[in-house]
């Protein structure tokens, strides 16, 4: 089996009004996702990313520039990734199409180079 990473892109504003409530609902979703992953032996990791927080490197002839981001006019950031196991791409999407963040966002599939 191959390893693939899922990029779970979303809206900046993909839920502005959720309740506490909702939010805990949408987690358990995500768990009982990647749990049927991990019990399948198909998942490899996964994490949810920080809100609103991150750097980008630039390299500047022999300097390093850093700049936060993403950046708040950004339409679209990364909110969490997953790493899984899949024969191929059709595979991985399988895999991919009960995923609950199809929701509320997209999401980018791409096969890890295992070199």
């Amino acid at each position: 089996m191959k390893s693939f990473l899922l990029l779970l892109h979303e809206p900046v504003d993909a839920l502005p009004d959720i309740t506490p409530d909702d939010m805990q609902r949408i987690i358990e979703r995500y768990n009982a996702w990647s749990n049927d992953l991990a019990e399948k032996g198909r998942l490899e990791g996964g994490s949810k990313l920080v809100d609103g927080e991150g750097r980008v490197l630039v390299a500047n002839d022999d300097d390093l520039m850093v700049t936060d981001g993403p950046y708040a006019e950004a339409k679209e950031v990364i909110g969490g990734i997953f790493r899984i196991l899949a024969d191929d791409y059709d595979d991985a999407i399988a895999l991919s199409r009960t995923c609950p963040h199809l929701d509320f966002g997209k999401i980018e599939i791409r096969e890890i180079d295992p070199v």
